[in-house]
């Protein structure tokens, strides 16, 4: 079955997201727009900050509760587009545009899936939540949207998978380490280089393997990328700061593999957070099981979403390709629409959780 006129409006819907400008931490006018394109449609919005979300009509507390989920803030544009980024461009079913692909697809497919879904009973209640500052991982997006929401028991994210299922996600944890010595002449045996204090260290995070893997997720990868150290050529340095990002797998909280490095290394080590979690949802959980026959592929992925600030059970699914993400003359195609809303409503409607 297909969705046509709710692909018509969902594309037609992308086609005016795309012309408002919504950078990171700058997204209210195209707030301001959803807010009230979803209100001409009959439905109650409520709104904190730039973030906004409705409730399936008719919600019932005493139901279990769905989240869809996406979000409208984009990166800046990137050098190299030959198109204005801004000027949303449908030509043989390829839309070009800023954003197209990252989000606004997820978001335009799961508003008109919440639409088509809500019109029916269900055993579930639905929230529908374009949320804010995604790209930055802020503070007033996801995290400060879901304090005001009801119990939540299972989302569905939606960033561009070639709507395949991810069923789990690698956090992130980013590590500021210093190495200290002592100042001293270059000319003269004197001072204690805290370059060569941080060697030892440098190799360690290189090197070193956390004992839990999975199949999904594969280990816990570490990459040490920037490094700083010294304030000119005659002087031995005392200090040596160096950056490590850290992506967990599952296995572990960012909490336990930060203090598994601090035993293992020299240097002092200082989280800038570790709010940003791995996430892994039960196989056997009724939607993912539902996703298996309709055939979806599951898969663990590498990249950071806002399913990093959700405490329950998700899956990060939706139309697009990641390669495109951030890149010049980023698009989707149309048909890439129509499939996300269908099966969006296929692995949903009627599901009992």
């Amino acid at each position: 079955m297909h969705y046509q006129e709710e692909t018509n409006d969902a594309v037609a819907l992308l086609q005016q997201l795309i012309a408002i400008p919504s950078f990171s931490r700058e997204e209210t006018a195209v707030a301001d727009f959803l807010e009230r394109y979803i209100e001409l449609k009959g439905y109650v919005v409520s709104r904190k900050e730039n973030n906004i979300w409705l409730l399936s009509p008719g919600f019932d507390s005493a139901k279990p509760t769905i989240l869809l989920n996406s979000h409208i803030d984009t990166v800046k544009p990137v050098s190299g587009w030959v198109h204005d980024p801004f000027i949303p461009l449908l030509e043989n079913g390829r839309l070009l545009g800023l954003g197209s692909n990252d989000a606004g697809a997820s978001v335009v497919s799961l508003l008109y899936a919440f639409f088509y879904l809500t019109q029916g009973q269900q055993s579930y209640n639905l929230i529908f939540a374009a949320s804010a500052e995604e790209e930055v991982s802020g503070k007033n997006g996801i995290e400060s949207l879901l304090q005001e929401l009801p119990k939540i028991d299972f989302a569905i994210v939606g960033e561009p998978t070639q709507m395949n299922m991810a069923v789990a996600e690698k956090g992130l944890m980013v590590l500021d380490c210093t190495s200290t010595g002592i100042a001293g002449h270059a000319a003269r045996n004197e001072g204690e280089n805290a370059i060569y204090k941080a060697l030892e260290d440098l190799e360690w995070f290189q090197t070193y393997e956390f004992a839990k893997k999975t199949d999904l997720l594969g280990p816990v990868k570490m990459t040490v990328t920037q490094i700083t150290a010294g304030t000119q050529h005659n002087v031995v340095p005392d200090k040596c700061s160096f950056v490590v990002d850290v992506r967990s797998n599952e296995m572990y909280s960012n909490e336990e593999i930060l203090e598994e490095i601090r035993s293992n290394v020299a240097c002092d080590v200082q989280a800038r957070s570790t709010r940003l979690s791995s996430t892994g949802t039960p196989l056997n959980h009724p939607i993912v099981m539902r996703g298996e026959q309709l055939k979806l592929s599951l898969f663990g992925s590498p990249t950071l979403s806002d399913q990093a600030l959700m405490s329950f059970p998700s899956i990060k699914m939706g139309p697009g390709d990641s390669v495109r993400s951030h890149t010049a003359d980023e698009f989707i195609l149309t048909s890439e629409i129509v499939e996300a809303i269908e099966i969006y409503v296929e692995l949903l409607d009627k599901l009992e959780i």
